[in-house]
């Protein structure tokens, strides 16, 4: 009775001390109870600026989405998504998705519906009406732009029903066509931001902008030689960061672009006019401040007493980002320590030993991937473009994976596939969740059953190549049977995992290539890229160069540094002619061809000023990797022409001072001409149509010839030259065994005959 007291005293205590909480915490006066829905919810997440400056960003389901670019929603493959990434510079203020879709026929409607997923926070839902159904529809979804953050996905998820019981998710009826009119439309308002390089390379090259990279350059006039080549080792240290994305380096003189961050290059005695006001330097110096009439752009200042130190700030740059903070930092000294190898460029795969999977990955979690069907896994492999694989037999490669099992034996399998040519496939078993692999990617594969031998052409492996593993599984599912029982199952997602120790071997291959190669210059940057650091590597450019010529050469340092994913720190530039017969090393010309190589018959296309000639085949190819001979390649016609149109040209050459050393000439004959040129090259479309040894860019598009000599760089073994020769000629390689099987057939004559003799001698001996 005591303890039964206790506790009512107990429990009336602890009600009257909520009670109390609760009268203290209401306000004064009575206010209705809001609910969420009553609550505006604010455009950003941070108040705007009204004299901020925004822009219009269209984001295009064809350029953003996995290709085609169009989306197909089924009932085992129900999610799919695109990304997108903002500047650390912009905010969005406001978001808007416009979705075309069709849904199928059989769909139940207000049953299936289509949810938007940002950031895995659902911002949307469409319901699929009976008006829909089987139609093409359009719909638009206002995003809350606080759920966007620096890297964002947008997934689309369809939840479809064609049944009220006994469904099964692996019906051909449940799908949902995403069309490619799809968009997302964004409205970004700038940032002020903190002169504070401790963000470098930010805000003049962001990682999360995808758009190419366009970053103007700035001198106070016409650049000299050591300007020329700090700007050229700057660009190619931000195409190494660029990579993927591509890259622009717009030149300016005496004036700051518009709307645009920019880097501006000046010296204590040489500054632009809207630098006249920043007291002298005692060092190499690397500075952020605003722009004079435009408080969110920056500009990135170089500065020096002289041009070296321009240099050895570009160099502090490239080699010393890590150290860079404040709004102004000093570069004291740099020094060069171990020269590059051949062959060693970060991007490539490394041909000196085997190389891991880890070191092929370009991002967290790349070699995994989920769900009902998982995503195909890829890796990119960049070769160099003179590596010898013609005569070889495969390329080994170290497969180690794992992987859900699946319920039974069904057929579900591992498919390897290199730029979407099948290769080889494995058996996912239901027990072993582990497998490894000892696996040849053949350059020449056979394919047998029990029936027939196919014979699969030849594998070309490029200098960009895709490796994808595809993991198929049979997913089995149960719904109604024709004895009227319905049996269901909650479908499984799978997971599949490359293991990083996986490795693919390209040691032990020679580097032959046959020359001149333009694909090989376009995709590769190929012979510079042969060091990284272009060590071998001598530009020539004009006495006085106009701004195209020297965003011509800018860019072009910019997409080998993109390559390569290196800096040009170690490349030499001149403007005399008679020192490149000096020095051993490849030359890119940018202008225009010396007088007194005008007339070689090394050369395939000039372009000077207004007039051009240019010498035709006489079986003109325009297909890259057809075969050409002599014959085709030899000169037709020569014919000028003189036009008011511009034009662009890329020509290749061998060397007329080293047999193993190539020249590729960058020309145009006006500033159009410049701008398509570097348009072409910056565009990958138009850089596949670049091969052979001459290139012609005009407004109507790229047009590439192989016409003139060719030589070989590199060094193969006779022995390795007379197999290649032959492999390329069956009619001698016929004749070489017709040879082969006659002299064995002397030989054997020649052989059985003495034999003979000694027998016949020794019977003559015994009677």
């Amino acid at each position: 009775m005591t303890m039964t007291r206790k506790l009512s005293w107990f429990t009336a205590l602890l009600l009257g001390t909520a009670t109390l909480a609760q009268a203290a915490l209401q306000p004064s006066a009575p206010e209705a109870p809001r609910t969420s829905a009553q609550i505006p919810l604010p455009k950003v997440s941070q108040p705007l600026d009204a004299n901020a400056p925004l822009r219009d960003s269209q984001l295009l389901f064809n350029q953003v989405a996995p290709p085609p670019g169009s989306m197909t929603l089924r009932g085992t493959e129900p999610t799919s998504q695109i990304e997108f990434g903002v500047r650390s510079d912009e905010v969005v203020t406001r978001a808007l998705l416009t979705l075309s879709y069709r849904p199928s026929p059989a769909l139940i409607p207000m049953l299936s519906q289509l949810k938007v997923y940002l950031n895995d926070e659902l911002v949307g839902l469409v319901t699929v009406t009976a008006d829909q159904l089987g139609k093409e529809n359009q719909t638009q979804l206002p995003i809350d732009p606080r759920f966007i953050g620096d890297f964002n996905r947008v997934r689309l998820e369809l939840v479809g029903h064609y049944a009220n019981v006994c469904e099964n998710p692996a019906n051909s009826t449940i799908w949902m066509d995403i069309g490619k009119e799809s968009k997302l439309d964004l409205t970004l308002q700038k940032l002020p931001l903190k002169n504070d390089l401790s963000h470098f390379p930010e805000p003049f090259f962001d990682a999360r902008d995808s758009r190419p990279l366009q970053l103007p350059m700035v001198f106070s006039n016409q650049p000299d030689l050591v300007q020329q080549r700090a700007a050229g080792i700057l660009a190619s240290w931000f195409g190494s960061k660029a990579q993927w994305r591509g890259q622009s380096f717009p030149v300016l003189y005496n004036q700051l672009p518009k709307e645009q961050h920019a880097v501006v290059f000046a010296t204590n005695d040489h500054r632009p006019d809207f630098l006249k006001d920043l007291p002298p330097v005692e060092k190499p110096t690397v500075e952020m401040v605003s722009q004079p009439d435009n408080p969110y752009e920056k500009m990135l200042l170089i500065l020096g007493r002289d041009d070296n130190d321009l240099l050895t700030a570009v160099e502090g740059i490239a080699q010393g980002e890590l150290l860079l903070r404040g709004d102004t930092s000093t570069i004291d000294s740099v020094k060069m320590l171990a020269p590059r190898q051949a062959y060693d460029a970060p991007n490539w795969v490394r041909t000196d030993r085997r190389t891991t999977f880890a070191e092929l990955t370009q991002y967290q979690n790349q070699l995994q991937a989920d769900g009902l069907q998982p995503n195909p896994i890829s890796l990119t492999l960049n070769l160099p473009p003179d590596l010898f694989l013609v005569r070889a037999r495969g390329i080994d490669m170290d497969l180690i994976y794992r992987y859900t099992s699946p319920i039974q034996q069904d057929g579900s399998r591992l498919a390897v596939h290199l730029n979407n040519q099948f290769m080889q496939d494995y058996p996912l078993t239901p027990k072993d969740t582990a497998g490894q692999q000892i696996m040849r990617i053949p350059l020449m594969q056979g394919l047998q059953d029990s029936n027939r031998q196919l014979t699969i052409p030849a594998l070309r492996l490029g200098v960009v190549n895709q490796l994808r593993f595809s993991f198929d599984y049979a997913n089995t599912f149960i719904g109604g049977t024709s004895d009227g029982r319905c049996e269901t199952v909650t479908a499984v997602g799978h997971h599949v995992v490359i293991d990083d120790h996986s490795s693919i071997d390209f040691s032990g291959y020679r580097h032959y290539i046959e020359m001149p190669s333009l694909g090989a210059y376009a995709n590769a940057g190929f012979p510079y890229s042969r060091y990284a650091d272009l060590a071998q590597t001598l530009v020539l450019v004009q006495p006085k160069p106009a701004n195209g010529e020297v965003s011509t050469m800018l860019n072009a340092l910019g997409a080998i540094g993109a390559q390569t994913g290196y800096p040009a720190l170690r490349v030499q530039m001149s403007d005399d002619w008679k020192q490149a017969k000096d020095k051993d090393a490849d030359l890119l010309m940018i202008g225009s061809i010396p007088q007194d190589l005008q007339d070689d018959k090394k050369i395939n296309l000039l372009v000077n000023a207004a007039r051009s000639w240019i010498n035709m085949p006489s079986r003109p190819i325009t297909a890259q990797n057809v075969p050409v001979s002599a014959s085709d390649r030899a000169v037709e016609s020569q014919t000028g022409i003189s036009s008011r149109g511009p034009m662009g040209a890329i020509v290749g050459f061998q060397s007329p001072f080293n047999d193993q050393r190539s020249v590729v000439a960058l020309l145009a004959d006006s500033p159009r001409g410049w701008d398509l040129l570097n348009n072409a090259l910056l565009d990958s479309g138009k850089r596949a149509a670049v091969f052979g040894s001459a290139t012609i860019v005009r407004e109507s598009g790229v047009t590439s010839v192989r016409v003139g000599d060719t030589y070989f760089v590199g060094h193969l073994p006779w022995w390795e030259r007379l197999w290649n020769l032959l492999a390329t000629h069956p009619v001698w390689l016929a004749i070489c065994a017709v040879v082969v099987v006659i002299l064995f057939a002397l030989m054997a004559w020649r052989l059985m005959r003495m034999v003979s003799r000694r027998r016949l001698a020794e019977l003559e001996d015994d009677e």
